[in-house]
């Protein structure tokens, strides 16, 4: 060995530049606004789910976007302790803002150098690469859906990323073997992008055909061992994605093994083996609710997430961290998961007996009742002491006799509100019923405010006067029931431990929990409803449409979802221009005049099967979708068009244009034609960012096109 050792790095500094200027501007300011805005309403409801292991459906599509994002979540700290109930909420400071938008944005940054390098494979010049990375930079609609809690940029990171691992893999010369690698890491990203949603699997079957073409003509070299090079394509982009696509359903069940929201809509057997699931078998129970009857109560507010009553041996507080004093009894809360502690006992007050009699006296709307704690014995208890964390309200408490002058007030009426008559049976499952206090006619109710440690952060339950109350608050169903027949404390314990039915199998395999939740997320559809902001995908190719994001408050600071007007018009003209000279090609071919060498042919050729190909497969679906559809669906097709239009540019100087003057007049048109993408960019960026807040007269300014849904104050 000689001295020194010498290492040469090369650099293109153009993707470096491209790179950084891609990161900031869509990481720089991340966390602003500090609010809800738009879809992260919808996905922050599955983060809050992952962060608390409970079990979901989402008919949409796979786990892995919701575990991508969920991921961003955790590494910030999230508790899922937020609810995600409209858009503008403020994020309390507790939750990390950036967090959640973080693996977003760092997909859509890495979106930019992507398309570069994708360019290059293509064979086409730097120059070509850096107008599809600027295209792609200054485009509008992809750094607003880059900077928040949403999936698109995930996707079409991931679409980007196959497709250049697989034309990687295809220019690299045939005798290394190293260029598996980005085979497989093609069928990996195809993988990825279907495990985020479903339209990338339109992206993997045009890939799929592209490998088909290219397989085809390999056959015919005899020079390779043909049966190998497909045995190697077939198990890069058709075994490893289907393997892939499995696995993220095996980390998703693992991960949510929780009784949730929709583990009803299971068998048995998958809810029995979800912790708490068992006990959502409901078949079988007795309707009626009895005296006597143990039950557990579970709130009509409690969405997304439920939670059933429940009270547990540990007491208020002395006095709460503001100085106010409690009652100091056992604590009453709602809890998110199925315990033995969220079993009630409904007792006539006029009886002793916590067993049903023979028969069973049912209990009608109306009907006066005390609610005794089943592992506690507490009776539910209500007064006038302020509630913890709502002091407006009234305390609800197990009562515990401290022979001070609190007497107990344990009576509660009941009422049925989806009765059909005066005396209506109270029925599980079937019957909201209202439990009114009968001393101070205050309502039992869900706060839902996160009690402090010493309340284990489950939910606060408060008793609140009923025309102060919300009436969608205040509901509560019978889930489970048996009824009681155990007299003495500790058979009942014994009892209240036991299943409600009979046993059912925990040992379901993960295949038939895997093909169970596959059948299920086919089958079981949310209602579509239209949307103020929905669209036709006619209408995204001339973007007649927008989507407002998030309007401030009180300002006309605002954030829409609307692409960059001039990219917009010059990728359309360059989709149209291509399939133009593609017809005239293949006319004159037909005719035996061969305009293009043969390499620069294929070239021509493969640049429409990627670009426009990839066009064509993430639009047309769509129009034949009977579903809600929006503007960000069509930002996949768009970027397949900003591939498509500099190296469409750079085919017309080199091969269509023989004349410097014509060639210098195309470099200056491109040239004005890329600084009004970047001045239209800068034109819209106040509604990209979302600052600096404009005037009522500067945002009608902005306003294109008469169909566009632009918000403002006249101050």
């Amino acid at each position: 060995m000689t001295l020194p050792l010498v290492m040469t790095v090369q650099m293109d500094l153009v993707l470096l530049l491209v790179s950084v200027l891609a990161f900031w501007t869509r990481l720089s300011q991340l966390s602003y606004p500090n609010a809800v805005v738009f879809d992260e309403v919808y996905y922050g409801q599955f983060v809050s789910l992952y962060m608390k292991r409970v079990f979901f459906i989402d008919d949409s599509g796979p786990p892995l976007g919701h575990m991508i994002l969920a991921l961003g979540a955790y590494l910030g700290g999230f508790d899922g302790n937020f609810v995600w109930n409209r858009i503008g909420a403020e994020y309390p400071s507790s939750v990390n803002v950036w967090s959640l938008r973080l693996l977003p944005a760092l997909c859509g940054a890495l979106c930019v150098p992507l398309v570069y390098l994708l360019t290059l494979e293509l064979k086409f010049s730097h120059l070509s690469a850096l107008g599809a990375a600027l295209l792609l930079l200054l485009e509008n609609s992809l750094i607003v859906q880059s900077r928040f809690m949403l999936l698109e940029s995930v996707l079409i990171f991931f679409v980007l990323l196959a497709v250049f691992s697989y034309l990687r893999f295809h220019n690299a010369p045939s005798c290394s073997w190293f260029r598996y690698g980005w085979l497989l890491l093609s069928g990996a990203s195809c993988a990825a992008a279907i495990g985020v949603k479903y339209m990338g699997v339109f992206s993997h079957l045009l890939l799929l055909g592209v490998a088909s073409l290219h397989t085809w003509t390999m056959i015919g070299d005899r020079t390779l061992n043909v049966c190998l090079q497909c045995v190697c394509r077939v198990v890069c982009l058709l075994v490893v994605p289907v393997l892939l696509y499995v696995f993220w359903f095996y980390i998703h069940l693992s991960i949510l093994n929780r009784s949730g929201p929709h583990d009803q809509l299971m068998s048995s057997a998958f809810q029995a083996s979800l912790q708490g699931g068992l006990s959502r078998i409901t078949q079988g129970q007795p309707l009626e609710v009895a005296y006597g009857s143990q039950v557990t109560l579970r709130s009509s507010a409690s969405q997304p997430i439920p939670c059933w009553l429940h009270s547990h041996k540990a007491n208020y507080p002395i006095r709460y961290e503001n100085g106010r004093g409690s009652s100091h009894q056992q604590q009453v809360t709602c809890y998110p998961f199925k315990d033995v502690n969220n079993w009630w006992i409904i007792k006539d007050p006029s009886r002793q007996e916590l067993v049903v009699s023979s028969p069973p006296r049912p209990i009608r709307h109306g009907d006066v009742i005390q609610l005794v704690h089943g592992m506690t014995s507490r009776f539910l208890n209500s007064h006038d002491v302020a509630a913890p964390m709502s002091p407006h309200a009234q305390e609800i408490s197990g009562y515990i006799d401290f022979n001070v002058s609190m007497p107990a007030q344990n009576l509660w009426r009941v009422e049925v509100s989806n009765r059909d008559s005066e005396s209506e049976v109270w029925k599980t499952i079937l019957s909201e019923v209202r439990l009114v206090h009968v001393n101070t006619s205050a309502v039992l109710k869900l706060s839902g405010v996160s009690l402090p440690d010493w309340g284990f952060r489950q939910l606060e339950v408060v008793a609140e006067k009923l025309f102060k109350a919300h009436s969608s608050s205040l509901g509560w169903t019978v889930e489970e029931h048996r009824y009681g027949t155990s007299e003495e404390q500790k058979e009942r314990e014994a009892e209240l431990h036991s299943p409600t039915h009979i046993d059912v199998d925990r040992k379901i395999s993960f295949w038939a929990k895997f093909l169970e939740l596959q059948w299920k997320m086919l089958t079981v559809k949310q209602e579509d409803s239209e949307h103020k902001y929905s669209s036709a995908p006619l209408e995204w190719i001339t973007m007649e449409t927008n989507i407002a994001y998030w309007l401030h408050p009180t300002t006309n600071a605002q954030i829409h979802l609307i692409g960059n007007p001039v990219s917009w018009g010059v990728a359309n003209l360059c989709l149209m221009a291509y399939q133009l000279l593609a017809a005239v090609y293949l006319l004159r071919r037909r005719r035996g005049f061969k305009d293009l060498p043969d390499g620069v042919w294929s070239q021509f050729v493969c640049l429409g099967c990627v670009c426009v190909g990839g066009w064509l497969v993430n639009f047309v679906p769509f129009l034949l979708m009977e579903k809600t559809l929006f503007l960000y669906h069509y930002l996949p097709a768009q970027c397949y068009l900003y591939l498509l239009s500099p190296a469409l540019l750079e085919h017309a100087h080199t091969h269509l244009l023989s004349s410097a003057t014509h060639r210098r007049a195309l470099c200056m048109c491109l040239s004005a034609g890329l600084l009004s993408v970047f001045l239209s960019y800068r034109n819209f960026c106040p509604l990209t960012y979302g600052s600096p807040e404009l005037s009522a007269n500067q945002l009608q300014a902005l306003k294109w096109r008469d169909t566009w849904d632009i918000l403002y104050r006249r101050h």
